[in-house]
């Protein structure tokens, strides 16, 4: 077990394993209506300009799924460990906002959230959480333009403010957590190797192997909901007695 009481600055990866455990759906595959089309179709500006009213229909359809879920052990205890470590940054690449909803505060959304609505004219961004929504498209009430959701789609470049602060975070920490992550979507998948370069720890939470896996100091073969917070425990038994 590594000595987790030397550790004072912590970053934590997330990606859509954690909210698996949630019952957050992949969204690929899916069976019914949204079986004809694939993802890389719909969430794309192309998709948007060419046919918004299609594209809201399926992200009403996914965040009435996502609605029903909750945040599950994970999520909850890494919103305990920011309230508990001073220098604490979570990234994820999730949208679903289970993060948040667990009053995880400090949080870089690499890809958005989806229950964010960004105009399309003004540029700017308002949280509705309402489902399912009561107008497809839904419009901006202050222009009149069409909303999109606040999301990364396909061909478009992460926010360069969001993606500067997991930089600067990753090349800072003493340990990076990487859970529920394959690790090999860019530029994500470069942050473990960033923290890795400068001396950090690297703790993989993981059922299966991935890329990373070789480079971890600690591997956890279990899901996120039932490692994370035994591996909390653990930490701050250390922490309490050095």
């Amino acid at each position: 077990m590594l000595d987790f009481s030397r550790f004072r600055r912590i970053v934590a990866l997330t990606g859509a394993g954690i909210s698996a455990e949630s019952g957050v759906p992949t969204f690929r595959g899916e069976e019914g209506l949204w079986r004809l089309y694939r993802a890389e179709d719909l969430a794309t500006p192309r998709a948007f300009a060419r046919d918004p009213e299609l594209v809201w229909e399926w992200y009403d359809w996914r965040r009435e799924l996502i609605g029903a879920c909750q945040p599950n052990a994970a999520h909850r205890t890494l919103a305990d460990i920011e309230t508990r470590v001073p220098d604490f940054t979570l990234i994820t690449q999730n949208v679903d906002g289970l993060h948040r909803l667990a009053g995880s505060q400090r949080v870089l959304e690499l890809h958005g959230n989806i229950w964010r609505m960004r105009c399309t004219r003004q540029g700017t961004t308002l949280e509705d959480r309402t489902t399912p929504l009561p107008e497809i498209p839904p419009h901006c009430a202050d222009c009149g333009a069409i909303l999109r959701p606040d999301v990364v789609w396909y061909d478009e470049s992460l926010p360069e403010d969001v993606l500067e602060a997991a930089f600067t975070a990753s090349a800072s920490c003493d340990v990076m957590l990487v859970i529920g992550t394959s690790a090999v979507v860019q530029p994500a998948a470069t942050l473990p190797l960033i923290a890795i370069q400068n001396g950090a720890a690297l703790v993989e939470i993981n059922p299966q192997p991935t890329p990373l896996s070789d480079y971890a100091d600690l591997t956890l073969r279990q899901p996120a909901a039932q490692a994370l917070p035994h591996l909390w425990e653990t930490w701050q038994l250390q922490l309490n007695n050095p």
